[in-house]
C-alpha cells in the first residue's frame, strides 16, 4: 500500500487542493463582481456626483481582490501541478489574505 501524494497517483487526496480551489474562485468571483460594478458606474454619467464618494472605495477593492484572485489561482495552478514554487505561492495567497482581512473587517 502506498501513501505518497505524487501527480502519477490519481486516487490521492489533496485537501489542500480543494481548499485553494475554493478561495480562488471565491477571489476570482468577488473580483469579477467589482470590476463589473466599475464598468457599470462607468455607463451612469448622469449619476457621477452620486458615484464619485465611493469611486476610490470601489478602486481599492478592485486592486485587492484582483491582486488575491491572481495570487491565489497561481498558488492552486502550483499545488496542481506539483510546482518546487507552491510553497512560496501558498505564503503569497496567505499574505494577500490578510491583508484583505485587515483591510475589510469590521474596526
Amino acid at each position: 500500500m502506498r501513501f505518497a501524494l505524487s501527480k502519477y497517483d490519481p486516487h490521492g487526496m489533496r485537501p489542500l487542493a480543494a481548499l485553494l480551489a475554493i478561495l480562488a474562485g471565491s477571489a476570482v468571483a468577488l473580483a469579477v463582481g467589482l470590476l463589473m460594478t466599475w464598468a457599470v458606474i462607468l455607463f451612469l454619467p448622469a449619476n457621477e456626483a452620486r458615484f464619485a464618494p465611493e469611486h476610490a472605495a470601489l478602486m481599492r477593492a478592485v486592486a485587492v481582490f484582483t491582486a488575491f484572485a491572481a495570487v491565489s489561482v497561481g498558488s492552486f495552478y502550483a499545488e496542481q501541478r506539483e510546482r518546487r514554487w507552491r510553497r512560496g505561492a501558498h505564503a503569497a495567497t496567505l499574505a494577500t489574505f490578510a491583508v484583505a482581512v485587515w483591510l475589510y473587517w469590521p474596526k
